[in-house]
């Protein structure tokens, strides 16, 4: 589900030059991109950022929501493999890669759950739950994760990943290693 977009041209112009602003400034310095530079940047005032995005965490959901929904598309597509472990592992070490290459979304998905403001089926945070559960749910009925592994667990796990790798040399490659490291142990045990 996208978040909901203002409808007259020039309020939804506004709102697409903001989130254009946004991508930006938090490219360049991340999740803590400062609102007053955003609405600089995007031609508008501070009142009329705040009112299409009225807390960051609005901001940062706008901001993510086609990133983290292109994430949701490849574990639909992942799901249709046979080794639904393997399907999992390479879900879980995209989004790290993602998290770990896409300065702030990593920061962004640990505060959604303490933010009201966006609708709780639309967060990106809910998006990634959602997709993900589906994939470890084939890999429980596999038997190739432990049956205490919940989705939430492994999202937290992949996101501290992305957050201790994000902005270091090779990212990509750091991530990948330290989510197969981690994957290890939610393995079936003997």
């Amino acid at each position: 589900m996208a978040l909901a977009k203002p409808k007259r041209a020039d309020a939804r112009r506004n709102y697409d030059q903001i989130v254009a602003a946004a991508e930006a400034e938090i490219d360049r310095h991340g999740a803590d991109a400062s609102l007053e530079e955003i609405a600089r940047r995007a031609g508008v005032g501070s009142a009329t950022l705040h009112r299409h995005f009225p807390t960051r965490q609005a901001l940062l959901e706008a901001v993510f929501h086609d990133r983290v929904e292109v994430l949701c598309a490849q574990a639909d597509e992942l799901a249709k493999r046979p080794d639904a472990g393997a399907a999992l592992v390479d879900w879980l070490r995209a989004v790290a890669v993602y998290g770990a290459t896409t300065r702030g979304l990593a920061r962004s998905l640990l505060d959604g759950g303490r933010d009201p403001a966006p609708p709780v089926d639309s967060t990106c945070e809910a998006m990634l739950v959602g997709a993900g559960g589906e994939l470890l749910r084939l890999a429980h009925d596999a038997a190739a994760v432990r049956p205490e592994v919940s989705i939430v667990d492994l999202l937290t796990l992949v996101n501290a990943v992305s957050l201790a790798t994000e902005g270091s040399t090779d990212a990509a490659a750091e991530a990948t290693r330290l989510v197969d490291l981690a994957l290890e142990g939610v393995r079936p045990r003997g």
